[in-house]
């Protein structure tokens, strides 16, 4: 007896048009938080400390370091991500901007 055809999920003509819109790739990137700062300067040591570690367990790591560093040692890292945020602030609006004159151009 054939296998009938299941009607679950939803095929690749519905995934098409899901309605999700395409993310321009010249759109700004988002600004890192204070840990993301935090771990991409700590990643490398953490790899020497501890040689042959898994990925999942370097992040465990990275996450255990942060939670005992003290307001004074977090600092540095709140203010590369405070100067991220306004950089990507900036560049939001720049972008924004630029496509509205080019809708008005377009028109």
């Amino acid at each position: 007896m054939p296998k009938e055809k299941s009607t679950r999920g939803k095929g690749k003509a519905a995934k098409a048009d899901s309605g999700k819109k395409k993310k321009d790739p010249n759109a700004p990137k988002r600004g890192l938080s204070a840990y993301m700062f935090f771990a991409n300067d700590q990643r490398d040591k953490v790899r020497e400390e501890n040689p042959g570690i898994k990925f999942g367990e370097v992040g465990k790591m990275l996450g255990e370091k942060w939670k005992t560093l003290s307001e004074k040692q977090r600092q540095p890292y709140e203010a590369k991500a405070a100067a991220d945020k306004k950089r990507y602030e900036e560049e939001k609006v720049a972008y924004a901007n630029a496509a509205e004159e080019e809708e008005e151009e377009s028109e």
